[in-house]
């Protein structure tokens, strides 16, 4: 996956690369990308550069009235332009003010303007000082990075900048060996990864230097934590260094939606949510399907029998939602669970309480699909045949929503291409409509 894709660059976004452990390259991986997709691209630093990475054609600030004419000539020509200020020790050039960058977004004279916001003496992680970041208020995108090499490292000067503060964010010694627990804690910290992040901007991790499965499980455990915390909304995991396939997963905020409103009329007038099975009830083994997965958080929809089957599922760790509309269709339910989730869940999979054969796997290898694709929609396919459950992105809540009567899911992927995920196996599909499917299956 491409970082501009990780990172889900818009038009005019000003993005803030803080943090260490490769920072630099991932910003020109991603100035390359999006030149390669024809976008106008401003790179600066409210911090220093290093000579060695000022390159051809670069422009040093000037206040003068033709300055910025200078730089609306170089995006014409070249697509990307790279301002510095004055030199300055150690074979360094300055950078700007971030009012510059507040004056460049206002003329939105690039389609996007990227810059370095702190420096790392090239460690692979680090906590600010009391002087950093430099961020602009007019920053879209705080990417706070670190590198996976700093994992099982000693918490000391040769692999942290400044360690004490480091040591002191995440409450723990100088020399302790660096684990995800402790490098969330420092990123989740008001002075640390989320310092001086404006109030609307997004907050992005990446962890670099993932170029080997040796450091994968370290960099999901990490991921998973820094979704504890509100204020981020994904983690990228990969090796920029990589030009071709930069970013391995994008991790981000996934729940499962269980659909248990239906009244079951062709059940003999048994309440279908509530047959036996495999020691539970369907419905309880559907929540067991989502609780026992990845995702962040389950909601279940009741809509008929609901004070029958709420006894039965009220104590277990999922949102129980109500739908009074429930007879006008398929669509109230999935209203109703989509304006129950939290603000930022950026992915819902909705699940039939009807598919008794349905697995945890599953839904753990559709999550998976989506965080090494980030694709808007991800259909399973069980021995060739299209079912549940589906996972949309929060880009077409809104049509999910709108949607009237008995439609679902199927509307929206007549319309979408979707990326597919096949299952060899044709049972994980099969859903219970009568009492002799039911039969068949116990």
């Amino acid at each position: 996956m491409q970082l501009a894709r990780a990172l889900r660059i818009g038009n005019k976004e000003i993005v803030a690369f803080v943090g260490a452990g490769g920072k630099t390259t991932a910003l020109f991986r991603l100035v390359d990308e999006l030149v390669a997709q024809n976008r106008r691209v401003i790179v600066t630093t409210t911090t220093r550069f290093g000579t060695e990475q000022i390159a051809p054609g670069t422009l040093r600030y000037t206040d003068t009235t033709n300055f910025l004419g200078c730089v609306r000539d170089a995006l014409r020509e070249h697509r990307r332009v790279m301002i510095v200020g004055d030199d300055a020790p150690e074979n360094k050039v300055a950078g700007v003010l971030p009012e510059f960058i507040d004056h460049l977004a206002t003329l939105e004279i690039a389609d996007t303007i990227l810059y370095e916001a702190d420096g790392a003496r090239k460690l692979p992680f680090k906590a600010p000082a009391a002087h950093e970041p430099v961020i602009a208020s007019s920053t879209t995108l705080v990417v706070s990075v670190i590198g996976a090499t700093v994992f099982d490292n000693p918490l000391d000067e040769k692999n942290v900048h400044r360690p004490e503060i480091v040591a002191q964010f995440a409450g723990e010694k100088i020399s302790a060996s660096v684990t995800p627990e402790i490098i969330s804690r420092v990123l989740t910290h008001p002075q640390g990864g989320l310092k001086n992040i404006p109030a609307g901007a997004r907050a992005v991790v990446l962890v670099n230097q993932v170029d080997d499965d040796s450091r994968l499980s370290d960099a999901r455990t990490l991921a998973h934590e820094l979704l504890a915390c509100e204020r981020i909304g994904g983690v990228a995991i990969g090796a920029t260094q990589n030009a071709t396939n930069p970013i391995r997963e994008t991790h981000r905020r996934v729940a499962a939606i269980v659909l248990a409103a239906g009244a079951g009329t062709r059940m003999g007038g048994r309440i279908k949510q509530l047959l036996p099975w495999r020691g539970k009830t369907l419905i309880e083994n559907a929540i067991a399907i989502a609780t026992q997965s990845v995702v962040r958080e389950t909601i279940i929809v009741l809509g008929a029998h609901a004070d029958n089957i709420l006894p039965v599922v009220e104590k277990l760790p999922v949102c129980i939602v109500s739908n009074p509309a429930w007879a006008q269709g398929h669509s109230t339910s999935i209203r109703a669970g989509l304006n129950a989730l939290a603000f930022n869940i950026d992915a819902a999979i909705f699940i039939n309480a009807d598919q008794p054969l349905l697995t945890s796997d599953v839904v753990n290898q559709i999550v998976q699909r989506f965080r090494e694709t980030d694709a808007p929609i991800i259909v399973p396919i069980f021995a060739g045949k299209r079912a549940s459950p589906v996972l949309f992105q929060r880009q077409h809540f809104p049509e999910l929503a709108a949607l009237h009567d008995e439609q679902g899911g199927r509307e929206l992927l007549a319309k979408y291409q979707a990326e597919r995920i096949e299952f060899a196996e044709a049972e994980y599909g099969v859903d219970v409509d009568t009492l002799d499917e039911y039969a068949k299956l116990t």
